[in-house]
């Protein structure tokens, strides 16, 4: 008893505020119920990993706690929206970082439009971070029939967005793609607009409704969960954004943990439509938690 008592109060902490009125007892069910039958992990990257800027800074904790998933058995997948260095240079920023993480195991949108592009015969005015361009150096980029945009940070000058508008504006049958949908993220020097404020920007302009390659759309979690051979209720989301990680992935039916950091923010816990299944500290805590009671 002593023992199943502890358990619970460390579980409360990690539980959004609309549980505290529930009974230990529901409140050890419902999330014991989620972690035994979890197979597999998403993570999001930046803000659960490290957090933004220049070479990024290494969340404590966390190069451990991923190489304790591994160790676990867990299927294991990173879904980012990263879109301003190639899958390549990432993946090489991330091992620089200490973590062990292969190009298999990562799902970013820039690879994800690509291959859009190509199945669709598409051809984009890229307006993109010019450290995602190798990216789309396969794809034909002559008399542009869409736009794509990306995280373009100061390349979303007015002379960038009006061209971009330009050109979507003129089309017959104007075709948006933004890489994610976020509203912000974090960096050293602070908060960041997104490129979900310039694609809503876009849409208001042209009267259109873009298409969002990256979280929170549902085929990009699907790709992951596909790809470790998981079902929705099997999967466990772990990320720093309440809308796009948690919000997004409880639309596919998997459940979802915020850590408090990166773009985390308590009001975060209080949102009017998404609320996450838990709240941890950081990523090292809900590894301790869900491994713990994996075993148990």
């Amino acid at each position: 008893q002593d023992q199943f008592l502890l358990a619970a109060a460390t579980i409360k902490t990690t539980l959004p505020r609309r549980h505290y009125c529930c009974g230990l007892e529901e409140i050890m069910a419902e999330w014991l119920d989620s972690v035994k039958s979890v197979k597999g992990i998403l993570l999001d990257v930046c803000g659960v990993l490290y957090d933004c800027g220049g070479d990024g800074i290494v969340i404590p904790g966390s190069v451990e706690a991923v190489t304790r998933i591994k160790k676990s058995g867990l299927k294991l997948r990173f879904c980012t929206n990263e879109s301003q260095a190639t899958r390549k240079k990432f993946i090489t920023k991330l091992n620089r970082m200490g973590y062990d993480i292969s190009a298999e195991e990562i799902f970013a949108p820039g690879p994800a439009v690509c291959q859009i592009l190509k199945e669709r015969g598409l051809r984009p005015h890229l307006l993109v971070h010019d450290g995602l361009l190798p990216e789309f150096e396969q794809i034909d980029q002559s008399n542009p029939n869409c736009v794509v945009i990306g995280d373009a940070a100061d390349n979303f000058s007015y002379e960038n967005l009006n061209n971009a508008f330009r050109h979507l504006i003129e089309m017959e049958k104007p075709v948006l793609i933004s890489l994610g949908k976020g509203r912000y993220y974090k960096e050293r020097n602070g908060l960041n607009l997104d490129v979900g404020v310039y694609m809503k920007a876009l849409e208001y302009a042209c009267d259109i409704q873009g298409e969002v390659v990256g979280k929170p759309a549902k085929a990009f979690f699907m790709a992951a969960l596909a790809d470790m051979g998981v079902e929705p209720h099997e999967a466990l989301m772990i990320g720093d954004d309440i809308v796009n990680d948690v919000g997004g992935a409880q639309q596919c039916g998997m459940k979802a943990l915020q850590v408090r950091t990166g773009k985390y923010r308590p009001c975060d816990e209080c949102h009017p439509e998404v609320k996450a299944d838990g709240y941890v500290n950081n990523l090292a805590e809900a590894v301790t938690l869900i491994l713990e009671h994996l075993n148990n």
